[in-house]
């Protein structure tokens, strides 16, 4: 089971490299976009110096790794070793495979699936613990120790490496690359909080023992009972708290008001969840 969980992750790293390279080749590097990230700065020395675009990235991933060993451990350096050689390695095939063919010519297209192709690659990266190597690692540290958020740090990191592009690119170019940076920090963030945000239900009623049973034996989640006064008359009373899934929460409501027509429910979203039932598996005694 172990080995199967750790080819898959390797296979995912794998392909989400092909996909970041992929929407380097066939949208950014035929419209002539700017970029952020590692790219970016490739872009910005390829222009003054004329390094190829590999060659660059993987000198500057081997720099990252370094600290990626230093700062997140060896577990992570691994996995980012794979990215190490691998985005360098899928740029210059999909390259060479991709000769003189162009997936479109309209700049907005190349704009749009080019930051779907990042942002989408660096989540499924991130998602397996790994990074796609390059500027995903300081930003992956700085949320580590300072619980700052991967994509804003990504997305400021981005705003500057744009700036180092606008000395050899038309206005327009440097608009769609912000648009470009907007778009995969969108995607990063939302496929990273994708399948993490649960539904946190609070009820409060007379009948809340018969709730509490209903909801452990029917939707078998955990509840905790928190003990509180009403504020107008001053009566003792139990709340139930509980975190449901969103595809639970339509049914622990109608098992709530089939209990209890007059019960008091509350409901709001929960970003992420760590525990048992949800990070953790259910222990039952």
């Amino acid at each position: 089971m172990k080995k199967r969980r750790i080819i898959f992750e390797i296979l995912t790293i794998i392909f989400g490299n092909f996909l970041y390279a992929a929407g380097v080749v066939f949208f950014i590097l035929p419209s002539g976009l700017i970029t952020g990230g590692t790219t970016g700065i490739a872009l910005f020395i390829n222009q003054y110096t004329g390094m190829p675009l590999s060659y660059f990235v993987f000198g500057f991933n081997l720099v990252m790794f370094v600290l990626g060993l230093l700062f997140l451990g060896r577990k992570f350096a691994f996995t980012t070793l794979i990215s190490t050689f691998c985005f360098p390695i899928a740029l210059e095939l999909l390259r060479k495979i991709s000769g003189d063919f162009v997936v479109t010519d309209d700049i907005f297209l190349c704009t749009l699936f080019g930051g779907i192709c990042i942002g989408a690659s660096i989540a499924i990266v991130i998602r397996v613990g790994a990074s796609t190597g390059g500027l995903d690692i300081p930003p992956m540290i700085l949320h580590k120790y300072f619980r700052l958020p991967i994509s804003a740090s990504l997305y400021v990191a981005d705003c500057v490496i744009l700036a180092l592009q606008v000395g050899f690119n038309n206005r327009e170019k440097v608009l769609y690359g912000i648009v470009l940076v907007l778009i995969y920090s969108v995607i990063l963030d939302k496929l990273l909080m994708l399948g993490t945000n649960k539904m946190e239900i609070k009820v409060i009623s007379n009948r809340s023992k018969d709730i509490k049973d209903a909801i452990i034996s029917e939707i078998d989640r955990g509840v905790t009972l928190l003990h509180g006064s009403s504020g107008y008359l001053e009566n003792e009373l139990e709340i139930i708290l509980s975190v449901v899934s969103n595809r639970e929460l339509s049914k622990v409501e109608k098992l709530v008001h089939k209990i209890d027509e007059d019960a008091f429910v509350m409901i709001s979203r929960v970003t992420e969840v760590r525990g048992r039932g949800f990070s953790a598996k259910k222990k039952y005694l």
